[in-house]
């Protein structure tokens, strides 16, 4: 995240969450061509924004290094995905910016410093500018998170023998893997976060990051209820409807489209990132980060 969120093209992808590590490798062709995944004991990662996320680096270490030897064949640079409740994700509005990067990174500073729950400056900030709805404003896709606990993640890729490249929030990842030329409505759910954005031109438009008391046993109905102030956000403000939503994250997802789908109307699809390959036994969903970190 000491860079911008424009990703160099890297072959390798890692997700680190709070149950489990997946990892995929990409050939010159963009198509993921390898991918496995295993789980962590309970307790070993804890995502959080101000508290120590890893409690067993050990085990971290030991589960990335066998993801990773499984798939990464030579490549040791790899993109390194963290889970949404370690990363702060804001959308900013601004007029400008100042052209030097160092000069706009102070201001995107300034402007996130009331709404953390920690101190910027002992933290690590990246953006991507994308225009606003006019030819008078920017939109800035900010990413921040406490230097302490990129070094944890980051000491671990390292201490199992690869560099952690280019590092990025689970769902900025995912977002990769979407085509939104129409308002696309993502809602990927983790075993303590439901992240959602809402994408019109490839733009990002809307992000949240929600509390998710409920892990992975969450319903249909529940994600509804969660995603639906959202979707009135976006509508109100935008004057737009949301013509498809992807849903990713969830082992059993049959009955979460069906509950979205009839919230919406529209069209709700698993957002699976690539087809599952003999020897591969995690939902097809867990592969929509590394998926868009790897192809987008």
């Amino acid at each position: 995240m000491s860079r911008s969120l424009n990703k160099n093209r890297l072959q390798v992808a890692c997700e680190i969450s709070a149950d489990a590590v997946v990892a995929a490798r990409a050939n010159q062709h963009g198509q993921l061509e390898a991918y496995t995944a295993r789980e962590l004991p309970h307790g070993a990662v804890l995502p959080s924004l101000t508290e120590a996320n890893v409690q067993r680096d050990d085990c971290l270490r030991d589960t990335i290094k066998t993801v990773l030897d499984e798939v990464a064949g030579r490549e040791r640079d790899v993109a390194t995905i963290l889970p949404d409740a370690a990363v702060r994700v804001a959308l900013l509005d601004f007029e400008t910016l100042p052209e030097k990067r160092e000069e706009a990174e102070a201001v995107v500073r300034f402007r996130l410093k009331k709404s953390l729950p920690f101190d910027v400056d002992k933290a690590r900030v990246s953006y991507q500018v994308q225009p606003g709805s006019s030819s008078k404003e920017l939109k800035v896709i900010a990413a921040v998170a406490l230097a302490g606990v990129l070094d944890e993640y980051e000491a671990a890729f390292r201490d199992s023998g690869y560099a952690p490249g280019v590092v990025l929030p689970s769902m900025l990842a995912a977002l990769g893997a979407v085509d939104a030329a129409r308002p696309t409505l993502v809602v990927k759910v983790d075993p303590l976060t439901t992240s959602i954005a809402i994408m019109e031109r490839q733009q990002l438009l809307l992000f949240r990051t929600l509390e998710n008391a409920r892990g992975l046993n969450i319903t249909g109905e529940q994600l509804a209820e969660d995603v639906y102030p959202s979707v009135v956000f976006f509508q109100d403000t935008y004057k737009l409807d949301v013509e498809r939503v992807y849903v990713a994250g969830l082992p059993h997802s049959e009955v979460a489209l069906e509950s979205l789908h009839a919230q919406t109307g529209v069209e709700v699809q698993e957002l699976a990132g690539a087809e599952p390959v003999n020897g591969f036994d995690g939902s097809p969903s867990q592969l929509a980060g590394v998926s868009g970190a790897l192809l987008s």
